[in-house]
């Protein structure tokens, strides 16, 4: 299991992408995907939503259990992904690429992440 150098992550299994113009894209490692199994619903924030940094703001479920998803920064939710709400398997599938969930627009520097190796450390443990 590789996870992108480029991403931070959180101990919560959420990636977080550096903030272009403001904006970062937030999703789940492969670890989580793999973890929860088949995911077959997605519910995301909506688009204006307020998030908070370590508060949960959607779930995804699987055919295994429910999971909250927690946002890694506090923000403006700018874009949700609809094709993951469409084809929830996109997480599963593409964690990293197609399986993002939505796109916020940071308040402040995110604390509290840990690096690409860091978190392979944390997940491996």
């Amino acid at each position: 299991m590789s996870n992108p150098q480029q991403l931070r992550y959180t101990k919560e299994h959420e990636w977080l992408s550096a903030a272009e113009d403001g904006v970062a894209t937030v999703g789940i490692t492969e670890f989580a995907a793999n973890a929860l199994g088949d995911v077959v619903y997605a519910q995301l924030p909506a688009v204006g939503d307020t998030v908070a940094a370590g508060e949960t703001c959607g779930e995804l479920e699987s055919t295994k259990s429910v999971s909250d998803l927690y946002s890694p920064v506090s923000g403006e939710v700018v874009a949700a992904n609809q094709d993951v709400v469409d084809d929830p398997s996109l997480v599963n599938t593409a964690p990293f690429e197609g399986g993002w969930l939505f796109k916020v627009r940071v308040a402040g520097e995110p604390d509290e992440l840990l690096s690409a190796d860091e978190y392979t450390a944390f997940s491996a443990g």
